[in-house]
């Protein structure tokens, strides 16, 4: 058996539930709004979680292989190290907002990850405080045993990341999905003014907004895990999601507020002879 399956189980564990529980009453003191946007990765377009680890990892894993090299490197390693310690905050902060807006599947996984990236955190701060006392033998073991703790950590956020695609935008095959060309989505009475209306495109899930008689349409799942946006509601010119409260607005797909931070795929709209005609490809008018 792999050992992705062993991933797949902790996944399925409920022995993780307290823990999950315990975390996600830390998730909530994290600030609302534009705090909270900041920390999802909003303004970047995507999540910032996985830029703010490349620090802490970088510095501590360079830290040990200048521990290895021959040569005198104790200040440089050392350095690397606090400079990794104080990386590390953010990076959890940050982490901790995605995690909280995240399925039980993922959670549970994500629990494991946080412990194993702060045994990670706590070995290689006891490494620099052996250091500081001049136990130079004991800050390289500290630091090598946090270096392989912190592997740990990475590969269950690999799994996240990758394997269930926490972060990634859950709506971006869809586009590529509706044939070329317009396609009818009934008549404009159909829909009703300042309300969301779900629709779809051969398959492909399509919201759209009606304001008098001019239509905005866009792709139906919402690009953070995927909810379907047909329950979600209109207010203020946003579509907001059903599931994590992703604000989307209707007229451009940008995003208003997080968790999401990739923005939905406007369809092209026209409504002619009473009926609303949309495409995803721009080309000749109809």
């Amino acid at each position: 058996m792999g050992f992705g399956e062993y991933v797949r189980w902790l996944e399925r564990d409920e022995r993780l539930d307290p823990l999950v529980a315990r975390m996600r009453k830390l998730a909530r003191r994290l600030p609302a709004g534009r705090v909270r946007n900041v920390l999802h990765g909003v303004q970047l377009g995507h999540p910032l979680h996985p830029i703010s680890v490349h620090l802490p990892i970088g510095t501590w894993t360079a830290a040990v292989l200048l521990d290895v090299l021959p040569g005198d490197h104790r200040r440089s390693a050392h350095a690397l190290i606090d400079l990794g310690l104080l990386a590390a905050v953010p990076a959890a902060v940050s982490g901790t907002a995605d995690w909280s807006q995240q399925h039980s599947r993922q959670q549970r996984v994500g629990a494991v990850h946080a412990v194993a990236n702060g045994a990670s955190a706590l070995l290689f701060g006891a490494s620099s405080l052996a250091r500081y006392r001049g136990r130079q033998a004991w800050g390289r073991g500290l630091a090598l045993v946090g270096a392989g703790t912190l592997g740990l950590g990475g590969y269950l956020g690999g799994h996240i990341t990758y394997y269930r695609a926490g972060g990634a935008n859950s709506a971006d095959p869809l586009v590529d999905l509706i044939p070329p060309g317009w396609h009818d989505l009934g008549p404009l009475d159909g829909f009703q003014d300042q309300q969301v209306t779900g629709k779809d495109v051969r398959g492909v899930p399509v919201v759209v907004t009606r304001s008098g008689q001019s239509v905005s349409a866009l792709l139906g799942m919402c690009t953070h895990m995927g909810a379907p946006l047909a329950e979600g509601t209109l207010a203020d010119g946003c579509i907001r999601c059903p599931w994590h409260e992703s604000s989307f607005r209707a007229d451009s797909g940008t995003v208003e507020e997080g968790p999401a931070t990739a923005a939905l795929e406007v369809l092209e709209s026209s409504v002619e002879d009473g009926r609303v005609w949309v495409r995803a490809e721009p080309g000749p008018s109809r």
